[in-house]
């Protein structure tokens, strides 16, 4: 019986772990566990918002994502890759064409069934849920893995942790009460 080599095993998973640079964060849920889409299942999560102009991350993720891809080969996917393989890092000025939020920018979702840890740019942890919010910047944690549900066979992207780095404007907000009552609307 062949042992398993926890040296190796640490290192297919640093293989795909990334900690990104900055990036704008979007659609975000990790106070409470949300269920997306046709999914049954609750999860924490958030869409990452990365800049096309930062090579460094891209070429990381890109890595990360081939990594987990050829863990599949061997596991998941049955000895090869398939043609149809979902990836989880997509372009927005296609994909979102019709939203300016997304121009210039590749994205992918990141999901837990756990609650991942949420820091300020000091470390501190964020306990406010008004503090982090879709539109503010920071870096994620981020892991790669492949998956194969009901003869759908991708690489899928598990989120870690969160660190807030600086404010941005609210996406999806409807506005700040201080900007609807500024004016004297009553006449």
């Amino acid at each position: 019986m062949a042992k398993s080599n926890p040296a190796s095993a640490n290192a297919d998973a640093q293989s795909t772990k990334v900690v990104t640079s900055k990036v704008r964060f979007s659609y975000l849920h990790v106070f409470e566990p949300t269920a997306m889409g046709e999914e049954k299942d609750k999860k924490y999560s958030v869409s990452l918002l990365i800049p096309k102009t930062d090579t460094v991350l891209l070429d990381r993720l890109h890595k990360a994502i081939a990594a987990a891809t050829e863990q599949g080969k061997t596991g998941k996917f049955g000895g090869k890759v398939p043609a149809n393989l979902k990836l989880p890092l997509r372009d927005g000025d296609v994909e979102r064409s019709d939203d300016p939020t997304y121009a210039g920018c590749f994205f992918m979702s990141a999901s837990s069934k756990t609650k991942p840890g949420i820091v300020d740019a000091n470390l501190q942890p964020i306990i406010n849920e008004t503090d982090i919010y879709s539109g503010c910047y920071g870096r994620a944690s981020i892991n790669f893995y492949p998956f194969n549900v009901n003869g759908s066979k991708g690489v899928a992207c598990g989120l870690n942790h969160l660190q807030k780095l600086e404010d941005g404007e609210a996406l999806g907000s409807r506005g700040k009460a201080e900007d609807d009552f500024s004016d004297d609307i009553m006449g």
